[in-house]
């Protein structure tokens, strides 16, 4: 099977592609604006015209689409997140390769949930920023592009790798320097959130999956279960052997509350005020996972506690 990834640098890029490379039916090339990729192409800027050309030529059976951005304003979202996007179908409806579309939207998608909930795949999608709303568009140009496509709406990625941006990486990296610096208290602000973090190795499997399947539409990546980001930074300490008492700071967001979801906004490109959350989802997200076991045959297999010391043997490293 010839496979076309898209974004094979990025953090989830990453583990497709050494998914992919272990599967010896997989012959992979990889496109990215990287000089470390096969092909150097930028979907924000490249034409739909030249894509087609390079199509024709490798003719793919499978393209992954990982690439996108998480941080900057409305304007650079939409610029790698969705014209991207309606670069690649437009590519593929005219290239004569007819390969299926693997395009990674996420979580964000949906926008806030009610607690308790699980999210499925006919929610109605109410985005609270301009991530959501970016990564929705590109999913509804794959869903209406009449292509043989599958999006994967990824929820809270984590694991080795996992971004210094994220909750997860700031809360590692909040708990080095405690350690490091011997702070018998660790003092953390926005723990109250609530996400369904699901392993970045589960997700490669996923798209793996999803690859090799027929399935189309919609298909939800997660864990199942929201965690508390109370309960992650206390299996975080004791991963990290962190005798320290943690604190939860109240009153409004913080540098970590302010980094809740896992995108962030650029300083001069805040999100608005009315969404505390810069994911826009809210205090609580946990997707239904049934539809990726029924038609996927996947199911997520690496608990948190171990994609949290994954992060953390990371953060280590940097003491």
């Amino acid at each position: 099977m010839r496979v076309l990834l898209i974004g094979a640098n990025g953090y989830l890029g990453r583990f497709v592609a050494d998914r992919l490379l272990a599967d010896p039916a997989v012959q992979l090339t990889a496109l990215g604006r990287g000089d470390d990729a096969d092909v150097r192409f930028d979907l924000a800027t490249g034409s739909p015209g030249a894509l087609t050309r390079f199509l024709d030529a490798v003719h793919p059976g499978v393209v992954i689409n990982c690439a996108g951005a998480t941080r900057g304003g409305a304007r650079e979202l939409t610029r790698h997140n969705t014209v991207a996007v309606a670069t690649v179908c437009e590519a593929l409806r005219r290239s004569g390769c007819g390969a299926r579309l693997v395009q990674i939207g996420c979580g964000a998608e949906y926008g806030p949930s009610q607690s308790g909930s699980s999210t499925a795949e006919d929610a109605v999608p109410r985005p609270g920023g301009p991530y959501g709303v970016s990564k929705l568009a590109a999913t509804e140009l794959v869903l209406g592009s009449g292509l043989d496509a599958v999006v994967l709406r990824v929820f809270s990625p984590a694991g080795p790798g996992t971004p210094a941006g994220s909750p997860l990486g700031r809360l590692a990296e909040a708990m080095r320097r405690a350690m490091q610096s011997g702070d018998g208290e660790l003092k953390l602000g926005g723990l109250g959130a609530q996400r369904d973090f699901v392993d970045v190795r589960d997700v490669a499997r996923a798209v793996h999956a999803a690859s090799l399947s027929a399935a189309q539409g919609v298909i939800n990546i997660g864990s199942g279960r929201a965690v508390r980001l109370r309960d992650a930074a206390a299996v975080l300490a004791r991963v990290a052997g962190y005798g320290g008492a943690l604190h939860e700071l109240d009153g409004p967001p913080g540098p970590l509350r302010a980094a809740i979801g896992h995108p962030r906004t650029d300083p001069d490109h805040a999100a608005p005020a009315a969404y505390p959350y810069p994911d826009g989802c809210g205090s609580w997200q946990q997707a239904d996972v049934r539809t990726a076991r029924d038609r996927l045959g996947w199911r997520p297999r690496i608990n948190l506690e171990e994609s949290l010391a994954d992060i953390w043997m990371e953060a280590a490293c940097r003491i």
